[in-house]
């Protein structure tokens, strides 16, 4: 069985009919009966503009005859950001991992420095690879460091 949609559905079977009553009666109501060009708008703004900055006054930040608050600014008197701490010493496994994987990438570009073939230096680069990407994955701390006392900031 084949429904027609438009007796299904709970508009009006004529949009445009509903529509062109629509607009007859605000236009009955008297909107959008007067609308200004674009020529007369953007004079109309200008005229606004120009009267109030005819009518601003300014405004003296500080009166006459004192001096500014403010110096001139000295080049040397601004902030200074404290060094940054030295970067944590590396493990003996973090750099095994490194050169696992600089290893990897060596095998894997140029085999023949091993005096191995492309066929099997490409899978054992990838093997040497993966070996290193995994023990450096496995590392990784999971807890604060073993120095950072009690209070180990906000968590969520």
């Amino acid at each position: 069985m084949v429904m027609n949609s438009r007796r299904d559905s709970n508009g009006p079977e004529d949009v445009d009919a509903a529509f062109a009553e629509i607009v007859a009666g605000l236009e009955r109501d008297g909107v959008g009966s007067r609308w200004p060009d674009e020529a007369e708008a953007k004079s109309e703004k200008a005229e606004k503009s120009a009267e109030s900055r005819a009518e601003a006054e300014p405004v003296p930040l500080r009166p006459e005859g004192q001096p500014s608050v403010v110096a001139e600014e000295d080049p040397e008197d601004h902030y200074v950001p404290p060094e940054p701490p030295p970067l944590p010493t590396l493990r003996k496994g973090t750099i095994a991992a490194l050169v696992l994987i600089a290893v990897g990438v060596v095998l894997l570009v140029v085999p023949g420095l091993f005096g191995l073939t492309t066929q099997y230096g490409a899978p054992l680069a990838l093997v040497v690879l993966c070996s290193g990407v995994a023990l450096l994955i496995m590392r990784i701390r999971n807890g604060p460091p073993p120095d950072s006392g009690w209070d180990d900031g906000a968590q969520l």
